[in-house]
């Protein structure tokens, strides 16, 4: 492979690395924003039809812990959460953990190195598995995105303003900053 194109494939990689980075910052920023009466306050409609924000916040760790055990039995996973007795702090917690490990794995898989220990990503038992890579990395960003709308929709139909004052998810500069990242978003 050329050189210019190997240095291109480095920068998509620590991009993506970066961006991982980036998505667990915004999930930090939620947090430490959210009103606590909105964490456990029941979703509009039929009692017990939908997941509390508590609830989703417990999902998405849960998901990255299988995605590790499936994936890097080799990094050592925290605890689940409980989606029926998580506080907040406990879930900031957590997700700083899973976050971490998560992407120690996304480093792995998106190696060139021929002996990398992460090759294959399973989604769940019951799913295909793909090859780790660029797909691993969107799948899991885009499952953490989907279930950060929710929060903010559910948390805004629930009458808790979430990030009112700010731009917040949206400014990736203070978000790279918050992650601890060296670079600004490229």
């Amino acid at each position: 492979m050329e050189l210019q194109s190997y240095a291109a494939l480095v920068e998509i990689r620590d991009t993506l690395l970066e961006t991982y980075a980036g998505n667990e910052a915004m999930n930090q920023l939620i947090l430490s924003d959210l009103d606590p009466r909105a964490w456990r306050a029941q979703p509009p409609g039929q009692k017990g039809s939908g997941r509390t924000i508590a609830a989703i916040f417990a999902h998405l760790h849960n998901c990255r812990l299988k995605w590790l055990k499936q994936n890097a039995p080799h990094l050592k996973c925290p605890p689940p959460l409980d989606p029926h007795r998580c506080t907040i702090r406990q879930a900031a917690a957590a997700h700083r953990r899973s976050g971490a490990q998560c992407l120690r794995m996304l480093t792995d898989a998106l190696s060139a190195a021929p002996n990398r220990r992460v090759a294959k990503f399973s989604r769940d038992s019951w799913m295909p598995t793909w090859p780790a890579g660029g797909t691993m990395f969107a799948y899991m960003f885009a499952h953490e995105a989907h279930h950060r709308g929710q929060i903010l929709m559910l948390a805004h139909q629930l009458g808790y303003r979430v990030l009112d004052k700010t731009p917040g998810i949206w400014q990736w500069e203070k978000l790279w900053k918050k992650a601890g990242l060296t670079t600004r978003p490229r």
